[in-house]
């Protein structure tokens, strides 16, 4: 009875695993440096790990968690309450829509699908920004932040996959 207790234990930990490392990922960050203006520039690492959990595990991922996650960043980091689960639940339902080009192929197209789902995230944002406001803001960071973003990805997509082969394959 014992192995059965430790084997559900263990199996809710693996599932869990997706929503613990993108709130890892959400901490992170957020953590401050001493760089002026990265804040505004930051690679959004959460739309990342959002973004690679909708192609490989979206049954452990789902759209729900994406928006609560979203709903946490946003009380967090003081932005407009439900600007974040938008840009999540939006960059999780057309990631989930073209899913099966993503599977088994190579990096690359892993790479150039998550540019496309961050210039629409940073698009969005400055759009709803803008709107909110009634003004057009500069596009530039939001322009910084989605280069950047997809410059950084490689990085944290090797650790999303490192983590997904060893403990959810």
């Amino acid at each position: 009875m014992a192995v059965g207790v430790w084997q559900r234990l263990d199996q809710t930990g693996r599932n869990l695993l997706p929503f613990a490392v993108t709130i890892l990922l959400l901490l992170v960050g957020m953590v401050p440096t001493q760089l002026p203006g990265y804040a505004a520039v930051a690679p959004p690492l959460v739309v990342m790990s959002v973004y690679y959990w909708a192609i490989h595990r979206p049954d452990l991922l789902r759209p729900s968690v994406a928006f609560l996650i979203g709903v946490l960043h946003d009380l967090l980091s003081g932005t407009p309450l439900g600007m974040t689960p938008l840009v999540l639940v939006l960059a999780y339902w057309v990631t989930l829509t073209q899913r099966r080009m993503f599977l088994g192929d190579s990096f690359a197209w892993l790479w150039l699908g998550f540019a496309m789902v961050s210039v629409g995230t940073a698009l969005v944002q400055w759009v709803v920004y803008s709107l909110m406001h009634a003004q057009l803001f500069d596009a530039g960071p939001v322009a910084v932040q989605a280069v950047l973003a997809i410059g950084v990805f490689p990085l944290p997509a090797w650790v999303l996959m490192r983590i997904h082969r060893t403990f959810l394959s």
